[in-house]
Parts: structure tokens; C-alpha cells; sequence
């Protein structure tokens, strides 16, 4: 190969690559579709996920969105006071949380504990055996392992997105009252006035996806881990990154898809 077609061919085999990726991606969700769709169900592993992904995401996802609220309501006011626009902090705070920090915060900061957890949780299993052990006892790993994950994510990450909004509206209340000097009673007239039932639907609607999201991206690097350590650590940092990613990205289609007219 001649040195003028060596950058079209590394161009090349990168797409081709990422075509493959995206492919067996895309084979590995419609795999988990279709078995969630199908019994047996294992309960007492969804129960198990949907703690872990759901409660025990609970504080971080909190905190994510008091401070982001508190210094949203800060922005906003700065930004509005060079247009005598004050007035709109409240409705722009809970607006931009309900549509989008919300959502988005909230699914990476579920990305970053739970995609991370399955993607080692898993890697382990297969560097063990594990995943072949159920495999010989005639248990489907997809089913076993990867369908309550994904079910309890997508369940789980809405209620952490409306239980987000609720705090990092709160949180740009309590800035707003006690810091930038609004009538409690008004700031909250305002946010009740503005906010529309499509807003905070859309942002649950984005958190089902991002759940969604997350556990598949955690249980395809869990699953296709290389084996050891190094494996493992590998898959664990790819999840993170791939669910990361995604969200944002998923973010923006979504987005266009719901409020582009």
C-alpha cells in the first residue's frame, strides 16, 4: 500500500469498525428485548437491581440536583439582571431542570455508579466462570443476568429524575428566597404558573432511555470482557464511557423529537 492510501484505509478500517461495534451493540439490545418479553422472569434479581440502581442511587442523585438548582437559580439571576429579567428565575429553574439537568445529571451520575458496577460485576463473573457455570446449569445468562438489570434500570431512573426535579427545584427555591431576596409565596406562584405536564414528562420519559441506556451499556462490556484484571478494568472504563456517551447524545435526539416544533 502506497503512502497517499494509508490515511483512507486507517479512515476505512475505522468505520468498518465502528459499523461492527454498532452492530453487535444493536444485536445485543434487541437480544435483551426480546428476552424480557419472554419467560421465565427472575424476580429476586430485578428486586435486587432495582435496590441497588434505584435507592441506593438516591443521595448522589440528590445531591446532583440540590446544588445544581441552587446554582442554576444563581445563573439565571446574574444572566437576567442585564435584562431586567429577574422575575424569570423561578420558571426558567424549574423548566431547565424538569427538561433537561434533570435527566441528564441524573442519568450520568447514574452511569457513573451503576454502569461501572455491572460492567465489573459481570467482567468478574465471566474472568471466574461463572457465566459459563450457569450456562452448564441450563440458566440463560441474558435472562439471569442482563434482563433484571436492564428492567430495574429503566423502572428505576425515572422515579431518580422526578425525585431530582423535586430537589433541584427546591434547591433553586431556597437560593432564590434566601439569597436573592424572592417572596416565597411568588417564587413559588411563578414555578407552578410555568411549568407544563409535558416538561416533566419528557424529562421522565428521557430517564426510562437513559436507564435503559446505562445497564445495557454495563452488562454488554460486563458480558464481552477480556479476561483478568486488565480485562476488567478495560470493560469497566468503557461502559462509563460509552453510557456517557449515549446519554448525551440520546439527550439531543430526544430533545429535537419533542420540543423541535
Amino acid at each position: 500500500m502506497s503512502a497517499a492510501l494509508a490515511p483512507i484505509a486507517w479512515v476505512g478500517r475505522g468505520t468498518l469498525e465502528a459499523l461492527a461495534a454498532i452492530g453487535r451493540v444493536s444485536f445485543f439490545a434487541g437480544s435483551t428485548i426480546r428476552h424480557a418479553l419472554t419467560p421465565p422472569f427472575y424476580w429476586r434479581e430485578f428486586l435486587q437491581a432495582l435496590v441497588t440502581i434505584g435507592w441506593l442511587s438516591l443521595p448522589v442523585v440528590g445531591m446532583t440536583a440540590l446544588f445544581t438548582g441552587g446554582a442554576l437559580a444563581l445563573q439565571i439571576y446574574a444572566g437576567g439582571s442585564r435584562f431586567s429579567a429577574e422575575t424569570f428565575v423561578p420558571s426558567i429553574v424549574a423548566i431547565g431542570m424538569t427538561r433537561e439537568l434533570g435527566p441528564v445529571l441524573g442519568g450520568l451520575m447514574v452511569a457513573a455508579r451503576v454502569a461501572s458496577s455491572i460492567a465489573a460485576e459481570l467482567g468478574t463473573m465471566k474472568v471466574t466462570e461463572q457465566i459459563d457455570a450457569l450456562t452448564t446449569l441450563s440458566t440463560n445468562p441474558m435472562k439471569y443476568l442482563t434482563v433484571p438489570r436492564v428492567v430495574a434500570a429503566t423502572l428505576a431512573v425515572p422515579v431518580l429524575v422526578g425525585v431530582g426535579d423535586v430537589i433541584g427545584i427546591m434547591g433553586g427555591y431556597l437560593v432564590g428566597i434566601n439569597r436573592l431576596g424572592f417572596n416565597e409565596a411568588a417564587y413559588l406562584t411563578n414555578t407552578w404558573n410555568y411549568l407544563e405536564f409535558w416538561d416533566v414528562a419528557s424529562g421522565l420519559v428521557k430517564g426510562a432511555v437513559f436507564g435503559f441506556v446505562v445497564a445495557l451499556m454495563g452488562c454488554y462490556f460486563g458480558m464481552n470482557s477480556g479476561r483478568g484484571a486488565q480485562g476488567v478494568g478495560a470493560a469497566t472504563k468503557a461502559a462509563v464511557v460509552a453510557a456517557s456517551v449515549l446519554i448525551l447524545a440520546t439527550n439531543y435526539l430526544l430533545t429535537e423529537a419533542f420540543f423541535s416544533s
